[in-house]
């Protein structure tokens, strides 16, 4: 076995660079969401000036009773839209990838259209499908609740997860399925024990993705929200219309959190998918 030889000066010079671009990409996305959090302890009511440490906004912000109820919307319609978007997503993507039929390629382009569609014209369709297309029996307009947000946003959450699904399904072995059908398991049980194993991983993903979507979205819920539903973005875009208060950055920086947590809770369950690849393959 050779030995490698040391780096030279040039390729030095492109591992600098390449470390002081991700830094300055991780400085880009980062330094907006780790001021606004920092900004959340200041005491005083101008973001621009620091006046000291304080804790009496984040008190200020779980005392507004309309910031709660916004925020209880949000992860209500949040965990509505994860668990519908996930078991229609993962029903599509299998479909898609298992089943030749008339029509694949055109549900195939058409289930990219939420993804590529600008929300804004997404929002003016819901809005015009609730008030025209589904009248209540009584010929009225369908309400503008939490139900029509959860069907707002699982239309577009969906196309998210059935694109991470079958993306992980491309690494199936098939053999594996066709293994379980010679030892006598049925349609059922093959995708019990055989599919849904393999799937799981993007499962997760595509949970936490439907979730955060929909957790974070303002523009569709604009447009499908009545005047008795608020979620916490709609809320927090009303309070900073007028100015962005130390309130608003700690409700901002609990929903970060919140949100971290949840992903790193994901990722955990989620697991390695190298570790969970050769336990397959070993036939644990």
């Amino acid at each position: 076995m050779t030995k490698r030889s040391p780096p030279g000066p040039l390729e030095y010079l492109r591992r600098w660079q390449m470390q002081a671009w991700l830094a300055a990409v991780g400085v880009f996305l980062y330094a907006p969401l780790i001021a606004l959090m920092a900004f959340s302890f200041n005491d005083s009511r101008r973001n621009i000036v620091w006046k000291g440490f304080t804790l009496k906004y984040y008190e200020k912000a779980f005392n507004n009773d309309s910031l709660i109820e916004a925020f209880a919307n949000s992860l209500t319609i949040a965990a509505l839209c994860t668990v519908l978007s996930v078991a229609l997503g993962a029903m599509v993507a299998l479909v898609l990838w298992r089943f030749r039929f008339p029509g694949k390629t055109a549900l195939d382009g058409a289930l990219a259209l939420p993804i590529v569609v600008p929300e804004i014209c997404m929002g003016v369709a819901m809005l015009v499908f609730f008030a025209k297309v589904m009248p209540w029996p009584q010929g009225l307009p369908w309400p503008l609740n939490l139900g029509a947000i959860t069907i707002a946003h699982v239309s577009f959450s969906f196309p998210f997860v059935a694109v991470v699904v079958r993306a992980r399904m491309a690494s199936f072995n098939r053999e594996m399925e066709e293994a379980a059908r010679d030892l006598g398991a049925g349609e059922w049980r093959t995708i019990r024990d055989v599919i849904l194993p393999h799937m799981a991983p993007s499962l997760v993903a595509g949970a936490l993705l439907a979730f955060t979507l929909s957790l974070d979205d303002f523009v569709i819920t604009f447009f499908t929200a009545g005047p008795d539903t608020v979620t916490f973005p709609v809320k927090v875009y009303s309070m900073v219309r007028f100015s962005v208060t130390p309130e608003v950055n700690a409700a901002s920086t609990i929903l970060i959190v919140l949100t971290v947590i949840l992903t790193a809770v994901a990722l955990k369950l989620q697991g390695d998918p190298a570790a969970t690849a050769g336990a397959h393959g070993d036939g644990k």
